[in-house]
């Protein structure tokens, strides 16, 4: 499927969203070797760090395709779109 490179940023802020929640939760919990967790803890945890790991995964692949069909290099593609995921333009008053 071609992601234009507006999906590619919405799918990076999808997957940094992830990656706070894992945070948030480790922050929360502490870290299990000083605290063990419960298991409900747990299962939220590697549910949460699963959900970003396979984000994450999607972003990776729809820029390497989106870089394999503009014919750009894939490092200016990801970074393009990191860019604009974590510093959008302030929309218009």
């Amino acid at each position: 499927m071609a992601h234009t490179f507006d999906d590619l940023v919405e799918m990076q802020r999808a997957a940094d969203e992830a990656h706070g929640r894992v945070l948030e939760l480790r922050d929360t919990y502490g870290r299990p070797t000083a605290t063990p967790w419960t298991a409900e803890q747990t299962e939220a945890y590697e549910t949460a760090w699963q959900r970003w790991r396979d984000l994450a995964g999607e972003v990776q692949a729809a820029v390497t395709g989106h870089a394999k069909e503009q014919d750009k290099p894939r490092f200016g593609i990801e970074a393009a779109v990191r860019t604009k995921a974590w510093h959008p333009e302030p929309e218009p008053a």
